[in-house]
């Protein structure tokens, strides 16, 4: 029985060789397959961490956008207050004008409103200066037995047509051609 002892150990030798060969061969794919999976997961990692940087840096790009417009919005409105400001100065600089002045400026408005001196002037107040209108142009203003809810100036009534000569309205006309001017000036 020594011959099939022999064959028997031989042929579980070989079958624990063969085994063990496939086994290596095995773990060395296992091995294999691990490493490429783990090249695959480092790159999706890598990537995905390169896209959440370039997320993170497009978003950190729109805030200190949004936050530069705010700031550019806040210093315009201080600009408008400011305009706004040197606007109402301008028109209380007019209303405080010394008699003679104020009969002088309304006077020339008059003239100016009224070439030809004819028309009926409302005020909310002002005889003196239909009286230095009707000296400058040699017409005939007379002024209205109404009054208007004006600050200073006039309104002109010449029939049907009516022209607005109220100090407010005049600024506010000036401002819509003059405030980049004023702005150049003011911010520069």
């Amino acid at each position: 029985m020594n011959g099939i002892d022999t064959i028997l150990r031989r042929l579980d030798t070989d079958a624990k060789a063969e085994a063990d060969a496939v086994l290596k061969k095995a773990r060395q794919e296992a091995a294999d397959i691990t490493a490429r999976y783990q090249a695959q997961a480092a790159q999706e990692a890598a990537r995905l961490a390169a896209r959440n940087e370039k997320a993170a840096e497009e978003r950190e790009e729109r805030l200190v956008s949004a936050a530069q417009m705010e700031g550019r919005k806040t210093i315009l409105a201080a600009k408008q207050t400011v305009m706004e400001q040197v606007y109402d100065k301008a028109l209380e600089k007019l209303l405080s004008l010394p008699r003679t002045q104020y009969i002088e400026v309304l006077a020339a408005l008059l003239a100016q409103a009224s070439p030809e001196g004819r028309g009926e002037a409302i005020f909310s107040a002002g005889q003196a200066a239909v009286d230095a209108a009707n000296a400058k142009t040699g017409g005939h203003l007379m002024i209205s037995a109404e009054t208007a809810p004006i600050r200073g100036g006039f309104l002109l009534r010449q029939g049907s047509v009516e022209v607005n000569c109220a100090f407010e309205t005049l600024v506010r006309l000036q401002k819509t051609e003059t405030a980049g001017l004023v702005a150049r000036k003011l911010f520069d």
